[in-house]
């Protein structure tokens, strides 16, 4: 470990969150014994005097920082204007608030919704400035980008040491399975147990089903944060993700298998496919900190879908 996490004073931002939860399991189970987890309802990160009341608080050797706004196609549609500001002023002030108090190390977490819509496959890090993101996220995945903008102009100028990492879409046991807000896999699984629990004999899910997508399965996630963390100090951005995809069809196909829907999946191709197709070349997260998924996408819908039950079970 090139890092002494049980010294460390670590701020996690949206810690309460999906992601945040993996991320501060992972930084337990490493020894970090001092760690500050605001959710949303601790603290307004958009505000600056709330921010700034974090640091007085909890001063810290690092950030990671998780807290965004985020959701679906619909959700994206319906609060562009939403997910832009907050996510655009919680990355510039809890950056600058980091860099004021000294923090000696920042990571950031942008998005793969940042690349142009129409990114060569694989998408490359280098090919990020290529064109405009896909309409229907481009706002979110515009401020989201900003962070990876704050954070080599701060570099350049204070000499503040912070990192820019891209992950695909994640998932996972803990998932937001809110039919309104959710993602793409516990939206599906949401749906096709409904309908096996109902005895329906279809399911509508939106698009054509033809556009593909890359998952990682958010326990994967925490370690490429973690390990980034530990052993990647530069300006470049980095991919994270597993480097396969999977269109959206067999995808919804692979979950009715293990939620045991056997009826059949119509396409609602008036709704919106979003970005064509999604794949990254995660060469440079192996080679500069070692890290590679190790969580098969089957195998992380089942553990998804298990928990998703015993939820059912438990209300």
């Amino acid at each position: 470990m090139s890092r002494q996490w049980s010294e460390e004073r670590i701020l996690v931002t949206g810690g309460k969150g999906f992601l945040g939860r993996a991320v501060c399991r992972e930084l337990v189970k490493r020894g970090c014994r001092r760690i500050l987890a605001p959710g949303s309802s601790d603290y307004n990160l958009t505000k600056q005097s709330e921010v700034a009341e974090v640091f007085r608080a909890f001063p810290c050797d690092m950030v990671i920082h998780l807290a965004a706004v985020v959701g679906g196609i619909e959700a994206n549609r319906k609060h562009p204007g939403r997910f832009l500001y907050e996510n655009l002023v919680m990355g510039v002030e809890v950056m600058e608030r980091a860099r004021i108090a000294g923090v000696r190390k920042f990571v950031a977490i942008g998005t793969v919704c940042a690349y142009p819509k129409f990114t060569a496959v694989p998408f490359k890090e280098e090919h990020l400035w290529d064109g405009y993101p896909e309409e229907t996220n481009a706002p979110y995945g515009l401020a989201k980008k900003m962070l990876l903008v704050q954070s080599q102009a701060y570099r350049q100028e204070y000499g503040f040491n912070s990192i820019y990492l891209l992950p695909v879409n994640l998932y996972g046991p803990g998932d937001n399975f809110d039919p309104e807000t959710s993602h793409v896999i516990p939206g599906l699984i949401g749906k096709l147990m409904e309908a096996k629990r109902l005895g329906r004999p279809t399911v509508t899910a939106w698009g054509s089903g033809r556009a593909s997508r890359e998952f990682l399965y958010v326990d994967d996630a925490a370690e490429a944060i973690l390990l980034a963390a530990e052993r990647y100090d530069e300006a470049d951005p980095v991919n994270i993700g597993t480097g396969e995809e999977i269109a959206i069809s067999d995808l919804a196909r692979m979950i009715a298998e293990e939620v045991g829907f056997e009826g059949e999946i119509l396409w609602d191709r008036d709704r919106p496919d979003g970005q064509p197709r999604r794949r990254l070349d995660i060469s440079r997260a192996e080679e500069l900190f070692g890290f590679k998924a190790r969580t098969a996408l089957r195998e992380g819908i089942r553990r998804t879908v298990q928990w998703q039950l015993l939820q059912g079970e438990n209300r």
